[in-house]
């Protein structure tokens, strides 16, 4: 199989009209780099999206309060209510396989709330627990997030993002240790973050977290939580165990059970399996139509060899005739065929390779697009590729390779 002579013989046969063979490469070429280029868009469109997820903890639940829509018990439609810490505790109490659950509080940016010194600014202000921190990643650049000691002894203390830093810090000037202050009240800064999409997203640099404690009592929230973040334990969909959550939240603040819309909730875990589906259904879609290009380019290797095997037909019988058995014909043929597939595909996959690595470069020089980044194939894409198209070579050159020793040597002499 591996003599120099066999392989000699396959360069000059696909040599000797080498614009043919190079349409015939130039199928299977294109068919394979359609294939690479699908898959990495796809994959730059899912990596995208999903940073925009952040490290966010996946299997998580915002819930929220709006307007009753039915009346019940006596109450008024259209009725007001608040979520309080009780309801977070009678959820902690009631609700089995949950890892987490944050009441938070806010302020908003409209109007400048902070200021040091002379410098003001407008930033979010979150009143938060400890665990908020593994719901919703933050990276501590200095000094430390706050703790359940904050939270306990009501700590004036905050934690504020690197933007905040930029905006009301000189250059040099100590961060932590100093004081902020937020709507008349002080707070001593423990530590600067920096959130998940770094400068680009500049908003969500520019947010301070303080002691959810702290912040009830420094602006009169009482008990009050303005919305809460529930995480399950992993192996238990949060999707799963929301129902519960929300039967348990209607019967403490006495909202009909059948009204579906006085609880607001986001299903992040809901949200993220349907990206997951779309990028599923985009991969096959990818796979289909790259294989469907891939097989007409082996169609065309097949036929071309069809082709050679009928100019070779007098070759082939003084071959027979010689006394050289139909194995080594066939086999000739075939290495033919898996030869020239082999080659346009992996020039196909060099190509392709060439091209993500451009587009990244450029990405790398521009600053990440909106929804696109890193696109890129898995080693095993490449590996089943190469499984592929060895198997289309020989697939390519089988139907020539059999037409090929039924030429009978007498037959083929005869032919001019």
């Amino acid at each position: 199989m591996f003599r120099i002579d066999r392989w000699k013989e396959i360069i000059e046969v696909l040599t000797t009209n080498w614009f043919r063979t190079l349409l015939t490469a130039f199928g299977v070429f294109w068919g394979i780099l359609i294939l690479i280029i699908l898959l990495s868009a796809g994959k730059g469109l899912e990596n995208g999206i999903k940073a925009d997820f952040g490290d966010i903890a996946t299997n998580t639940m915002f819930v929220w309060t709006r307007s009753t829509t039915k009346p019940y018990m006596g109450l008024p439609i259209g009725r007001r209510f608040s979520y309080t810490t009780e309801d977070v505790e009678s959820i902690w109490a009631q609700i089995p396989n949950l890892r987490f659950v944050s009441p938070r509080n806010q302020i908003g940016s409209d109007s400048p709330n902070v200021t040091k010194g002379v410098k003001k600014g407008a930033y979010n202000i979150y009143g938060d627990y400890p665990e908020i921190i593994r719901q919703d990643p933050l990276s501590i650049t200095q000094g430390r997030f706050i703790n359940q000691l904050d939270l306990e002894n009501s700590r004036k203390v905050a934690v504020i993002g690197i933007g905040v830093v930029q905006d009301l810090f000189e250059v040099d000037e100590t961060v932590i240790g100093s004081f902020v202050t937020v709507q008349g009240v002080n707070f001593k800064v423990i530590g600067v973050y920096s959130k998940e999409g770094g400068e680009g997203n500049q908003n969500a640099q520019k947010e301070i977290y303080v002691p959810f404690s702290s912040f009830s009592r420094a602006f009169n929230r009482g008990n009050k939580v303005g919305w809460m973040a529930v995480t399950a334990q992993d192996g238990t969909p949060i999707t799963k165990i929301k129902e519960s959550i929300f039967e348990l939240l209607k019967k403490q603040h006495r909202i009909a059970p059948d009204d579906k819309r006085a609880i607001g909730h986001f299903d992040l875990f809901e949200e993220y399996s349907r990206v997951e589906s779309l990028f599923g259904a985009m991969r096959f879609i990818a796979f289909f139509v790259g294989l469907l290009v891939l097989i007409s380019g082996v169609i065309g290797v097949s036929n071309i060899m069809l082709i050679v095997v009928k100019e070779r037909t007098k070759e082939i019988g003084i071959r027979r005739a010689l006394g050289e058995s139909p194995f080594s014909i066939k086999l000739q043929i075939m290495m033919e065929s898996i030869f020239l597939t082999i080659l346009s595909g992996m020039g196909g996959i060099s190509v392709g390779a060439l091209f993500i690595f451009g587009i990244n470069y450029v990405l790398t020089l521009t600053g990440p697009v909106d929804m696109f980044m890193a696109p890129s194939v898995n080693v095993g894409v490449v590996i089943g590729a190469l499984c592929i198209l060895i198997f289309s070579g020989l697939l390519a050159g089988f139907i020539p390779a059999r037409s090929a020793i039924k030429v009978k040597p007498i037959e083929a002499l005869r032919t001019e």
